[in-house]
This record gives structure tokens, C-alpha cells and sequence, in this order.
């Protein structure tokens, strides 16, 4: 009997310590939402490949109404790719003299944290591989910063009762955001920033507001202007909020909650006075309910950047549960 209690020790003994060999202690990522570290000798930075790099994921950001890169580049050589700056959450690390090649690691260094790895042997191959690769590159980091930005808002949750009880959906803002307007079918949702604010509005329409095919993006701009025109109003008398005239919006179909969606993206204006700044709206196919369920943020804050206000707001909206 000694002889199995001392064999089932032995054995939970090296099954811990085999166990132990795969475990891997990473500390915590950091850095603010949107600063991308790129790993780069600095000759080939201030040469092609840095060109080329910067035309991918620098790249003008849709539907803002002044220029503003996709991500925040900090430029790092190799030989200093150590120690605390090996923590970034996304990193763009670039090998040279290997075959050509991209591909995208998880929590290499740090968790959680995306790097994607591209590879050549000559600067011309690494700049293919940019340009071949680069919207998957640009969608991982993007991802990346979503689960990010939808953390940090889940800190400290506003209660989302209101929205449960009157439209049937829940959905992640920050105790920051305050109901500005509540009816049976909209909310107006706010939160005051040192520039201005970022709004949301919440609303239902009939399936048969938006059809599909061409004339979907029409039919979208019609209906949120429609909407800013009773609920929106504007500094003076007989101002609203409509959808800038001068500007197409952007139009992809997507999906949200597992269910199909337009998402547009483009420049809101004020009729009749002078005020204006980016939007995202999800129009949500909720076929149960015989509707559409419609998400739109939009932020007001006169000549600051505002790539960071509305990827707050995308991920707020993409938490959006139709219960």
C-alpha cells in the first residue's frame, strides 16, 4: 500500500512540474487605444518600407472631417526592442533577411497583445508583403483594440435598465454617458467631453424604412435626418441635425449581435447654423421584432481629433445584445 500512495505522488509530481513547463508568465500589456509600436531599423524607416508602412497603417481614418492615421505610430530600432517596450498591446515588427512572409501572433510578450511579423529578404519584398497583407494587419490590430476599449468600458457600467425595458436590448456605455432623452421608441444617450460631447441616439423603425440594394444608403440618410429633424435640434430656431450634403457617406453590410447590419459612417450637419462632425450608425435587421434596430453615435468637438471618440463609440455599440 506504501508502495502505490509513494507511486501516486510521484506521478502527481512530475505531471505538476510537466505542466509548469507550459505555462508561461506574461505581465500586462499597456499603452493608449490606437498607438501602434512599430519595430524597424531606422535606415529602412526613413526609406521605402517606412513609406510604405506608413501608407498602410497610417492611413486617413473614413468619415472624419479632418485628417486623422488609422493608428499612432512610435518607431522603434531592433536592437532596442526590449524590456518594458516589448509590453505594447499592438506591434508591427518587421525581420529582414528572412523569407517573405506576415504572420500574426497572439501575447507574445506581454497579454493581451497582437504582433504581426512581416518578413524579406530584400525591402521590396517586405513592402509587397505590407501592401498584400496590410487590411488583414490593420483589422487584427483593429480587433485587438476593440476587446480593449470594450474592457475598459465595462470598469464602470451606467445601468442599461431603461434600454431593457423600452426596446428590449442591452448594451455597455460608461457611467459617464447620462440619458439626455427618453421616449417609448428613442433615447438620446450623452457624455460631456473638455471639447464639446459624444451623443448617442437609440431608435427603432419599420423593416420596410430601409430596402435593400442600391438605394440603401438613400434610404438611411433619409430616415436619420427625418429623425434629427424631430429629436436633434439645433442652436437656433428651425435648426437640426442632418447628414452633410457635400459628403457620401461610407455604406458596408456587416453583422451585429449574429444579425445583419449597415453600418455608415460619414459627416453630420446642422441645418441652418454652423456645426458639424463624424457619425456611425448600425442599422440592425431585428426580424423578431419587425424592426430595425438603429445605434448611432456622433461626436461634437470643434478642430481636436476625434478617431478615439468614435472607435469608443463603434465599441460600445458592437456590445449591443437584442434580448
Amino acid at each position: 500500500m506504501k508502495l502505490i500512495y509513494a507511486f501516486a505522488f510521484s506521478l502527481l509530481l512530475f505531471t505538476s512540474c510537466n505542466n509548469g513547463k507550459d505555462q508561461r508568465i506574461i505581465s500586462g500589456s499597456n499603452g493608449n487605444i490606437n498607438n501602434l509600436l512599430v519595430v524597424v531599423d531606422n535606415l529602412s524607416w526613413e526609406d521605402g518600407v517606412g513609406e510604405t508602412i506608413r501608407d498602410v497603417v497610417a492611413a486617413p481614418v473614413q468619415a472624419l472631417n479632418q485628417e486623422e492615421p488609422l493608428f499612432s505610430i512610435n518607431q522603434m530600432p531592433p536592437l532596442v526592442f526590449d524590456g518594458f517596450a516589448t509590453k505594447s498591446r499592438i506591434i508591427l515588427k518587421i525581420e529582414k533577411g528572412n523569407p517573405a512572409g506576415m504572420v500574426i501572433k497572439n501575447d507574445v510578450y506581454a497579454r493581451p497583445q497582437t504582433v504581426a511579423v512581416v518578413s524579406g529578404k530584400t525591402d521590396q519584398e517586405i513592402k509587397d508583403q505590407l501592401e498584400e497583407h496590410g487590411d488583414e494587419i490593420i483589422a487584427a490590430f483593429k480587433k485587438e483594440e476593440l476587446k480593449e476599449n470594450q474592457r475598459r468600458i465595462k470598469i464602470s457600467l451606467m445601468d442599461d435598465q431603461p434600454l431593457q425595458d423600452k426596446l428590449g436590448i442591452k448594451l455597455n456605455f460608461q457611467t459617464a454617458y447620462r440619458i439626455a432623452k427618453q421616449e417609448d421608441d428613442f433615447f438620446w444617450i450623452r457624455k460631456d467631453i473638455p471639447t464639446g460631447t459624444m451623443d448617442f441616439i437609440i431608435y427603432e423603425v419599420p423593416l420596410n424604412t430601409i430596402k435593400k440594394g442600391d438605394s440603401a444608403i438613400v434610404d438611411i440618410v433619409r430616415m436619420r435626418d427625418s429623425i434629427g429633424k424631430v429629436h436633434i435640434p439645433g442652436p437656433v430656431e428651425g435648426s437640426y441635425m442632418i447628414t452633410e450634403e457635400a459628403y457620401t457617406p461610407y455604406l458596408k453590410e456587416t453583422k451585429l449581435d449574429g444579425k445583419p447590419a449597415y453600418e455608415t459612417k460619414g459627416i453630420w450637419d446642422v441645418k441652418n447654423a454652423f456645426m458639424s462632425g463624424p457619425f456611425i450608425n448600425y442599422a440592425i435587421e431585428d426580424r423578431a421584432n419587425d424592426r430595425y434596430l438603429v445605434i448611432e453615435g456622433y461626436v461634437f468637438a470643434p478642430s481636436v481629433e476625434k478617431r478615439n471618440n468614435i472607435f469608443e463609440m463603434e465599441a460600445i455599440i458592437k456590445s449591443v445584445k437584442i434580448l
